[in-house]
């Protein structure tokens, strides 16, 4: 939902994260597994491990984000309404 201020932009859609069911199971089998875990050796590596992968995605999204949006900015100057 954007904020109160700012007009639905419909053309943003494809960034709404959409989860089927077995999805969304899936996810909480493995945060089940998780909390289950009494190890902390296994939970530090795992925290260590989802902090490098969480970085990089980050990263990864911020580069692909702006690269469509110098796309999109390309196309709608060579096609203006």
């Amino acid at each position: 939902m954007p904020p109160k201020n700012e007009p639905y932009d419909p053309s943003m859609e494809w960034m709404v994260v959409e989860q089927s069911l077995e999805e969304e199971l899936t996810l909480e089998r493995s945060i089940r597994q998780i909390e289950d875990c009494e190890n902390i050796d296994v939970l530090s590596q795992l925290c260590v491990a989802m902090a490098r992968q969480q970085w990089h995605q980050g990263k990864l999204l911020k580069q692909a984000v702006g690269h469509i949006a110098n796309i999109d900015a390309i196309h709608s100057s060579s096609n203006p309404l």
